[in-house]
């Protein structure tokens, strides 16, 4: 068993990454306000995990030629799924999820072309079966390290004759934390046990797992097929990369900011806990701050976790003065453990590429 971890900060300088929706504060009809969290101190920005999902799955769907796309269906208003077939499709393995069709439209939806490219499920006493997947790779809230302050900005449209329009939106200047975990165990791994969150499959994705000679195995006590190590740790390796040149973000056309992350701490480890989540912190003045003392301890403390060395994406020009420090830290203080540097979407290429190694095949046992 072991776990992709890391920990990316992203520079957003003047940006309005995720939008709530309306203003209901504001005093103009076409207000916008961002997403943020109430605290005593101020309101803390964010950037929801859907959100950096789907910018994921747009840079993938868009960057890499291999990636395999499921199609989806809107069977009404409050239910959509994709065709929920992690063999075929990538996202499905990687990302999960949840078919479960309403049984009264049935006849409706299977006649409809749309739901026709979706692979069809198994059905019992008339009725389609449902089949989960609990994601492989979890992904945190973009969150600001700190406060700030929001700004209200007002713009006009004044294309027309008489009084221009108003409207009224909210941008920050923050730095975004997030952390990722992807589980290489369950990466190209496929239950069809009884559990909720284990039926993945159902009688048609077993055939189809039979036809293509997917291995049969037990994995946490449960049934499972699985893809050969080369296509698990291919698809693994695709989304690895993808996080080093993350695109996306709403209100780009005024605000637009550069989502690949500036800094990212990323390895290899035992468990799903997370190593790198406190070593950078706010200062005084609210910019990021690298702590040295937390660094030393994580590595420290958890040099028996790590399977693989650790994997430094700084991008030059990027807190430069804390990059330093942390270069020049000794042998014994980063208690003999390697750091690979380099741009970040450098490291998750090297990253990438150790994670198909055939002498890493045991992280996917």
């Amino acid at each position: 068993m072991a776990f992709v971890t890391g920990m990316m900060l992203i520079d957003a300088p003047a940006s309005a990454l995720n939008n709530a929706g309306k203003d209901e504060t504001a005093r103009v009809e076409n207000a916008m306000a961002v997403k943020f969290i109430r605290t005593p101190t101020g309101p803390i920005p964010y950037v929801s995990a859907q959100a950096v999902r789907y910018w994921l799955r747009e840079t993938l769907s868009k960057n890499d030629a291999a990636w395999a796309m499921a199609p989806t269906y809107k069977e009404n208003e409050n239910l959509a799924y994709p065709a929920s077939n992690p063999i075929e499709y990538w996202d499905d393995d990687l990302f999960g999820y949840m078919r479960a069709p309403d049984s009264k439209s049935k006849d409706r939806r299977q006649k409809d072309p749309n739901y026709q490219k979706l692979t069809p499920l198994e059905e019992k006493k008339g009725k389609e079966v449902s089949i989960t997947r609990i994601s492989p790779f979890r992904v945190g809230t973009l969150v600001s390290l700190g406060p700030v302050k929001l700004v209200e900005d007002w713009g006009t449209m004044a294309r027309h004759d008489g009084d221009p329009v108003l409207y009224q939106h909210q941008f920050y200047r923050a730095t975004l934390q997030g952390l990722f975990s992807l589980n290489l165990t369950t990466a190209g791994t496929f239950f069809n046990g009884g559990r909720v969150g284990y039926r993945n499959l159902d009688e048609n994705r077993i055939q189809i797992a039979r036809e293509r000679h997917l291995q049969e195995a037990t994995v946490y006590g449960q049934p499972a097929f699985r893809l050969s190590h080369q296509d698990r740790a291919k698809r693994v390796a695709s989304l690895i990369r993808a996080i080093g040149e993350m695109e996306g973000g709403a209100k780009l056309t005024l605000h637009y900011t550069d989502v690949t992350p500036s800094l990212i701490f990323a390895a290899v480890t035992r468990s799903g806990n997370h190593p790198f989540y406190r070593i950078v912190c706010a200062n005084s003045n609210g910019q990021p701050a690298i702590s040295l003392d937390a660094l030393k301890e994580i590595l420290k403390v958890y040099k028996d976790q790590l399977l693989s060395d650790v994997f430094v994406g700084w991008a030059k020009g990027y807190l430069d003065d804390h990059r330093q420090a942390v270069e020049l830290l000794s042998d014994a203080e980063r208690s003999s453990i390697k750091f690979r540097w380099g741009h970040p979407r450098e490291a998750m290429i090297a990253l990438a590429e150790e994670l198909k190694q055939s002498n890493n095949k045991k992280w996917y046992d």
